[in-house]
């Protein structure tokens, strides 16, 4: 009897760590050899195969794989025709989008993407930066960078287009951000035919799901706690939550259990005022993932 197998595609490069990780918490084991383009997976139904972001969305469109994990960034540098199946909020270093930007020498004097007609600018972002510099009416040669573009300004470069979360690697080579091209958020994307598949779009619905519930679930903590009935109120007021926390009462009555789920770093402000405020037996504990 066969089994029905999606093909699915892992970012390979600075994508790799963090999805991997993410997959993890939604409760799929990839396994990554040194040898191998092809990581082992805890589920029989998909096949899975590394493949930089870059081009990801290419061999999707082309349905050489089903679905994969690329940026909406290069979705738009190679203007792939694919299905947006969903947002997925993270990136290397941080839950939040990243971000292009035109950088340039700080002592180039250059403080604006007008004064770069006529100027040379690197970037592996190539189509949208030529994009970019015509809605400002500005000609300059855009030329593509392999990699390490935050030397090639040394190297006689006069601006490039890079990718930053902090801007921590910009400012170490001396540059400035004089604009922002665009912003761009990880997604799991998919090829049409294979989203027109039954099988292979609640296949991949699933796993979206389980990726989003992952996602939301970082920083995140649940705590639970025991109050006496003349507490209740206060209590649950001072408690922010996703909805709304849940209160149950405890056997022989006078007590209730309460639960909810905070944000991470309210933890060390908030536990102390509960335990103030009345709060027994007040428990933190890791969420997995949280699913609406």
């Amino acid at each position: 009897m066969s089994v029905n197998k999606l093909k699915l595609g892992i970012p390979k490069g600075s994508l790799e760590e963090s999805t991997i990780r993410i997959f993890e918490k939604a409760g799929y084991k990839v396994r990554v050899s040194s040898r191998s383009y092809f990581p082992s997976i805890n589920d029989d139904e998909i096949e899975t195969v590394l493949l930089r972001a870059q081009e990801m969305s290419r061999y999707v469109e082309d349905g050489l794989i089903d679905c994969g994990i690329t940026g909406q960034d290069w979705i738009e540098e190679n203007a792939s025709v694919v299905v947006n199946v969903a947002e997925l909020m993270y990136a290397k270093q941080s839950l939040k989008p990243v971000r292009w930007v035109l950088a340039v020498p700080n002592a180039s004097g250059i403080n604006s993407v007008k004064e770069l007609q006529g100027k040379r600018v690197a970037t592996e972002l190539v189509n949208v930066t030529k994009k970019y510099l015509a809605s400002k009416g500005v000609k300059a040669e855009v030329e593509f960078s392999w990699g390490a573009t935050e030397v090639k300004p040394k190297m006689g470069i006069d601006a490039i287009v890079e990718i930053t979360e902090t801007g921590s690697s910009l400012r170490a080579n001396d540059l400035k951000i004089i604009d922002e091209i665009c912003q761009s958020t990880t997604r799991l994307i998919a090829n049409k035919g294979a989203y027109g598949d039954p099988w292979k779009k609640e296949k991949i619905d699933r796993i979206a799901m389980l990726l989003k519930g992952a996602i939301l679930a970082e920083n995140k903590v649940g705590l639970k706690m025991n109050v006496r009935e003349k507490d209740i109120e206060k209590i649950v007021k001072m408690l922010p939550a996703l909805n709304k926390p849940t209160v149950a009462p405890l056997y022989g009555g006078g007590w209730f259990d309460v639960e909810t789920i905070i944000d991470e770093e309210d933890v060390r402000k908030l536990i102390p005022a509960l335990k103030s405020a009345g709060a027994e037996g007040i428990i933190e504990y890791p969420l997995n993932k949280v699913i609406y």
